[in-house]
């Protein structure tokens, strides 16, 4: 890791000695080069000056050449160089023979060659020894038949792979054991806030090949790459000094123990910030720059930390009005002998900047008016990225677009108080705005269910969505139709309308349910979880249901018309939607209604849901739930079966069926045969009845590890009657379930069993879904 972009490190000066050497020996090739100069000129047979044109200075005169002590004496060298007197030996004044000449001397010596007297021929073969080098194919002897037969024909010549020996153990791989040292990092892991050997261990080539290498060749490369590795962690932390060196001890392998790769390291001195410099334009407020700098005058030049206090001024600046700011390339100069740095960031801060108009283009899903809608910012007010990183995130959610991009552009236009406005540019392309979707669970007492939709979310722009959903299952089937519309006049708000008719069949009741409802919410979506979330609207409710009629003594078929208003308000300070494990949320729901067969019968439903969550450890979390209801006003029997309350099931008490908690009636089974010795029916049904309150609670044990999780619960809950709940004869159920964590929620199967199990209730039931129970 660098930290500086650019280095002027000061050095001592070089010694005397080393000056001195330098310019004797400059002096010396200086003076050869002089002496040599005039025999050059004296063998030149033209003038350089001449042939080039150019004017060549005279060489110096003895006057100006420097004194030069000799090296040796004259007479010092006469005596080393051999005498060369042409009378001691004529040859050396005697003219050298031509090429013609040498070549014909050569070439009859050769030829008056002969062998010596008891000098065998080479290869027994006389012809060979006449002394010629060079001799015809004809003349040698041929001793090898091959040489002499015919080449095969090309078609007919064929290659034979060539096979290599190979060790009898050549499967067999040899490894080498090894164990990593490292001395002299003590000092330096003293001074750190975070261990150097934990950071070397994380990246380290020796640790990551877990003591075995194939050979010690590889333990010496790994060797040599993890002693840069250590330096660099060191420069990382301010030792630029650092110095390391690497030796392997094969000591123990006499003891059968593994051989040591070890790491000496010399840290040396630490650098420290001795002046922190900040070349900027002046910014309002005067310390914006400084006061977000976390770097300090003493302070260690970590890596780690100079980019992340530059990376901080990076973000503050635009989130006080500076868009355009952009940080330059930082210089520390570093001084070896005082061991300080001087830190300067230069930084351009542009133009002080305040919102202005939002601009839109490419492929559009809608305008810009709607754009400002979803803006939490208003035209001339100071400019704040986070803001532009909020109507980014809204516009993702809206799900209308492929790729969507919100950027300032300098508009040059003055806002006052030496600021300008700057342009809101938002970039879209827009996606396919239809979507099918679908789900699927399956729950003891409530069977198979699958639902799937079609929806165009933008049918009727802006966001004006039109969505056609489907159900079917084992007890309950229908079909819907609903118009919504997101963002409607106010940023998350969201207006839709429902018509929908629906068949279920359930023990509690059969109904065939036609509904005509409108609603404004605002609520959580999957990228933002809100903390105060609302719902309010008007519903008419017309439904034929089958009913347990206590004159009659049997079931009967009625029909029921409601009409009513829905009022929701909830808080949310939980850490996920689908998966929590931190906070509490809390929902409060208020449906006051009215009966409009025979008259008008008004009441109120009301139900109130709390659940917490908690987590000791990363690992695990406790959850709880509680949920109280009650219905004021009505008699049960003039309640329509559909309205009343219920307890059991996945998303009530696990362990019982669904709906199935609470005051209940038995009658005869039509299909039982008392007379079939294999008949396996049960001989009665159990009928709930619902009621006009219940209480339910639930508590919760999470464990997860990696994409997977158990979880152990109980869940407890009863229905009553009266309109009250009075807590007695509580029902309770247990189990056991598994997770799997997806980057969606996770997936939920979980298996319960009632306790004190009573006549007509399940041994144990499954429940699978998307999402944890609560």
């Amino acid at each position: 890791m660098v930290v500086a972009s650019s280095f002027v490190v000061q050095t001592p000066l070089q010694s005397n000695r080393a000056r001195a050497e330098r310019s004797a020996s400059s002096i010396f090739a200086l003076a050869m080069a002089l002496l040599a100069y005039p025999a050059a000129a004296q063998n030149s047979e033209i003038n350089d000056s001449e042939a080039s044109g150019l004017d060549v200075p005279a060489p110096p005169s003895d006057a100006n050449l420097p004194v030069i002590d000799p090296v040796i004496t004259d007479e010092e060298f006469e005596e080393t160089v051999p005498d060369l007197d042409p009378s001691s030996d004529p040859a050396l004044d005697a003219p050298l023979e031509s090429i013609e000449e040498f070549e014909r001397r050569i070439a009859s010596e050769q030829a008056d060659a002969e062998p010596t007297e008891g000098q065998a021929a080479p290869l027994g073969d006389p012809v060979l020894a006449d002394g010629d080098t060079t001799e015809e194919i004809g003349d040698a002897p041929i001793r090898d038949a091959e040489l002499t037969a015919p080449l095969p024909p090309l078609e007919q010549f064929e290659v034979e792979p060539v096979e290599f020996a190979q060790e009898e153990n050549d499967d067999e791989v040899i490894e080498v054991a090894y164990a990593v040292q490292i001395n002299g990092l003590e000092v330096a892991d003293e001074e750190t806030e975070s261990s150097l050997r934990d950071q070397f261990d994380d990246l380290s080539a020796l640790e990551d090949g877990d003591g075995e290498a194939a050979n010690v060749a590889q333990v010496s490369a790994r060797l040599t790459e993890d002693s840069a590795l250590m330096q660099r962690i060191l420069a990382a932390e301010g030792w630029y000094e650092a110095r390391s060196a690497t030796r392997i001890d094969r000591s123990n392998e006499v003891n059968g123990q593994p051989l040591t790769a070890v790491i000496e390291v010399v840290p040396g001195s630490r650098y420290t910030f001795s002046d922190i410099i900040i070349d900027a334009d002046r910014t309002e407020p005067p310390g914006l720059i400084r006061d977000n700098l976390a770097l300090q005058v003493g302070e260690p030049i970590v890596a780690a930390r100079v980019q992340g206090a530059e990376a901080q001024v990076a973000v503050t600046l635009p989130e006080n009005g500076y868009p355009f700011a952009e940080i330059g390339q930082r210089d520390i100069l570093l001084d070896q002998e005082t061991g300080d740095g001087v830190y300067t960031l230069p930084v351009t801060t542009g133009p002080r900047s305040r919102f202005g108009e939002i601009r839109t283009t490419g492929n559009l899903a809608f305008d810009a008016d709607h754009v400002e809608v979803l803006a939490r910012f208003e035209s001339g007010e100071l400019y704040d990225s986070r803001m532009v990183d909020d109507l980014r995130q809204a516009l993702v959610a809206t799900g209308l677009f492929n790729t969507v991009s919100v950027l300032p552009e300098q508009s040059g236009e003055p806002a006052g108080d030496g600021t300008e406005y700057a342009t809101i540019v938002v970039e879209q392309e827009a996606g396919p705005p239809r979507t099918l979707a679908g789900s699927a669970g399956f729950g003891t007492g409530q069977g198979f269910r699958i639902e799937g939709s079609w929806t165009h979310r933008n049918l009727f722009p802006p966001e004006g969505a039109l969505i056609a959903r489907g159900v079917a299952g084992t007890q309950e089937q229908g079909a819907g139709l609903t118009f919504r519309r997101s963002n409607a006049g106010q940023r998350d708000r969201t207006f839709q309308v429902t018509a929908e008719a629906l068949h279920s069949d359930y023990d509690a009741y059969e109904a065939f349910t036609g509904r005509l409802s409108a609603l404004i919410s605002y609520d959580s979506t999957n990228i933002w979880q809100k903390p105060f979330t609302y719902a309010y609207g008007v519903q008419l409710i017309g439904t034929n249901e089958q009913d347990y009629d206590f004159t009659l003594q049997d079931l009967d078929r009625r029909t029921f018309f409601i009409g009513g208003l829905i009022g929701q308000i909830g808080i949310d300070r939980t850490n996920s939607l689908l998966d929590a494990t931190e906070g509490f949320k809390v929902t409060a729901l208020i449906e006051p209604e009215g009966s409009l067969q025979d008259g008008f019968t008004p009441y109120v439903r009301a139900r109130l849901d709390g659940s917490a969550y908690f987590s000791p450890t990363d690992a695990l979390t406790l959850a709880g739930r509680v949920r109280v209801g009650t219905i004021q006003g009505i008699d049960r029997f003039d309640l329509a079966p559909s309205r009343r309350f219920y307890a059991g099931g996945g998303g009530s008490v696990r362990g019982f069926g669904y709906q199935q908690l609470g005051p209940r009636v038995i009658l005869d089974n039509p299909d039982f045969d008392p007379d079939d010795p294999d008949e396996t029916a049960d001989p009665f049904i159990y009928r709930p009845l619902g009621g006009r309150s219940l209480n339910e609670a639930a508590a919760e044990v999470r464990y997860r590890f990696g994409n997977f999780g158990v979880v152990g619960f109980v869940d407890a809950g009863q229905v009553y009657e009266d309109s009250l709940p009075d807590f007695s004869d509580l029902r309770f159920g247990a189990g056991i379930g598994g997770r799997y964590y997806t980057n969606f929620g996770p997936l939920r199967i979980d298996l319960a069993m009632p306790l004190d199990r009573r006549a007509g209730e399940s041994k144990f039931a499954v429940y699978v879904s998307i999402g944890q129970a609560f």
